[in-house]
């Protein structure tokens, strides 16, 4: 097995530099068996980390740090059952090319498809549609190592697991492979217009309704709205309904391709982002646009960014029981971002904004226990899993237990 010892980690961002003791690639299930069992006999502390695109320290660790970088590929397909078993460490984009060879394709995919499948199931990563789950919700089963070094398999037999390892975090045990729910693949139309807030916020409703996709940017100084909108080709809002705004891109491809737009930025960001209850959203929405028009417009490099997310089971989904709309606030990596996150982050809470675990938040448990449902139930099953704490740490301490921080 592949190790790196004493080398600093940074995330994708820049925000989170640490050093753990030592940076493990399994090349295979049983590797990975064999580290996780030694671990826990030596008392020592694992995380895993897939492309370094979450900020929050959730995978943070002053000794074992493992990667599944060595650990791809589509493992196998069922056109017929529509469902596909992944390896994962595989790129997400890497898997929709992998599927497409076979005529199937995942649901949807975020903006950008860079990141490993297990992190992105893991952390709740998610892309617009108001019919669509994040991508924890594509998960119908998989296989995972737990703290004790032993493979555990969770599928709908058992809901209660499959409902809390979906997002995870980690937390419950290593993903080595996920089985997916995929449909036959598929073509996408982008259209993308340009506007201002003004003649565009009361078309939202119909915008949400008309498009398998449809999200928007809205760009603080000059009060300009990038309109996004994804459909089967010809498919979405017509032209016609569309006249208070003006065409800028209109191309179309295979979803894999088209979908994620931004694996090549040039540029790196820090976020923030909260899941909002839909039909409190806009109001969310114009209460932040205010207060960064007020405080911050000089100040914001970049944009925020409203998607719509469809409520799903799963225990620790921002989406939990809830249509779901996110905002999220993007700041040059190279500025400063805290002061301006903590600014917005009040209105957020106060709408019962929910936050993404792979983004920067301020909540600990106390604050997260009053958001989710199932809260509890998930720390029960957390701590059957690993009662020992081989995947934990001072921050997912503090996060899931509220017992101490980093």
């Amino acid at each position: 097995m592949e190790t790196e010892r004493n080398e600093q980690w940074t995330n994708w961002s820049g925000s989170l530099t640490f050093e753990p003791d030592e940076i493990a690639k399994p090349e295979d299930e049983e590797e990975l068996l064999e580290l996780i069992a030694r671990c826990h006999e030596g008392n020592r502390t694992v995380r895993t980390v897939g492309r370094g695109h979450s900020s929050t320290p959730i995978l943070e660790t002053d000794d074992v740090l493992v990667s599944l970088e060595n650990m791809t590929g589509v493992v196998s397909h069922d056109a017929e059952e529509n469902e596909a078993t992944v390896r994962a460490g595989t790129p997400v984009g890497q898997v929709g090319k992998e599927l497409h060879d076979v005529h199937l394709g995942m649901r949807n995919y975020g903006d950008i498809s860079l990141q490993r499948i297990g992190g992105a199931v893991g952390t709740g990563t998610h892309g617009a549609g108001p019919e669509i789950t994040n991508l924890s919700g594509m998960v119908v089963g998989g296989r995972m190592v737990t703290a004790t070094g032993e493979i555990r398999e969770f599928d709908e037999s058992d809901p209660e697991l499959l409902k809390a390892a979906r997002l995870s975090m980690g937390t419950l045990g290593i993903f080595t492979e996920l089985r997916l729910d995929v449909i036959p693949t598929y073509k996408v139309q982008r259209r993308e217009y340009c506007t201002n807030v003004e003649d565009f916020f009361d078309h939202v409703d119909d915008l949400v309704r008309e498009n398998r996709h449809f999200d928007f940017y809205w760009y603080p100084r000059s009060d300009e709205v990038k309109i996004r909108l994804l459909n089967p080709p010809g498919g979405g809002s017509s032209e016609a309904n569309l006249e208070y705004a003006s065409l800028v891109k209109k191309e179309t491809d295979w979803s894999h391709e088209i979908i994620p737009e931004h694996d090549e930025l040039e540029r790196r960001y820090d976020e923030m982002e909260y899941a909002i209850p839909a039909d409190a959203a806009k109001e969310c929405f114009l209460d932040v646009r205010e207060r960064i028009r007020e405080n911050w417009r000089a100040d914001v490099g970049w944009r925020v960014l409203w998607r719509t997310v469809a409520e799903d089971d799963t225990f620790l989904s921002p989406a939990y029981d809830r249509e779901t709309v996110t905002i999220s606030l993007l700041q040059n990596a190279e500025l400063d971002f805290w002061d301006y996150f903590e600014d917005i982050e009040p209105i957020f809470l106060s709408y019962g904004g929910r936050p993404h675990w792979g983004k920067k938040h301020t909540l600990r448990a106390p604050e997260l226990e009053e958001r989710y449902p199932k809260w509890e139930r998930f720390r029960e099953i957390r701590r059957e899993m690993d009662p020992d704490g081989v995947f934990m740490s001072d921050y997912l301490t503090a996060l899931l237990e509220g017992e101490a921080d980093s």
